[in-house]
């Protein structure tokens, strides 16, 4: 591949674990929502979204992943909630338990403690949650919709791997790719 060749990259964690695949399928299907529903193929969380990356940093980014350390941990799946709020949402998300969450925060800030050296900084805080809703247009208050969904269990998911996945925008969503994966020690 040229060295001039950008691509967009983020580091995520797959949602692999089939029970809680098909109950977010499950409530994907019963929320009434005039939104696209992510596909479950693509359900992850994302440690750092890092944009548009050259072939040079790409190699770079590889090589300071494959640096982190960390150990398998468990997630359980748990609430939904919606960016920025309820009453005017972009994004409905499922979230996770405490400790669970922690965890995934730490491992976030492994992440962007390697990447910081080759200029890739987060922009946010990581925030620990899997956007299971893109909204496009205005769908009004979701306030009492999600309250009602409020504290679903959606299961556990093992955490054992992290990856650099590339994505490429296309008009029926995004295709996401491993470019590496990272496994727990």
């Amino acid at each position: 591949m040229p060295k001039n060749v950008v691509m967009r990259t983020f580091v995520s964690i797959e949602i692999s674990d089939e029970n809680v695949i098909n109950s977010i399928e499950k409530f994907q299907k019963e929320i009434c929502i005039d939104a696209k529903a992510i596909e479950s193929r693509n359900l992850h969380f994302t440690l750092q979204f890092l944009g548009e990356i050259s072939e040079n940093i790409l190699q770079k980014v590889k090589q300071a992943l494959s640096t982190i350390e960390f150990s398998s941990f468990n997630v359980n799946l748990i609430g939904i909630g919606a960016f920025p709020k309820p009453k005017f949402p972009r994004v409905i998300w499922v979230g996770t338990d405490s400790n669970g969450g922690n965890l995934l925060i730490e491992l976030s800030q492994k992440v962007n403690k390697v990447l910081e050296p080759l200029g890739l900084i987060s922009d946010k805080a990581f925030k620990p949650h899997i956007t299971v809703f893109r909204i496009k247009k205005k769908v009004g208050d979701m306030t009492k919709e999600l309250e009602k969904q409020g504290m679903v269990d959606f299961g556990i998911q093992k955490i054992s791997s992290i990856k650099l996945k590339k994505s490429e925008l296309t008009p029926n969503g995004p295709i996401y790719s491993d470019l590496v994966e990272v496994m727990a020690t």
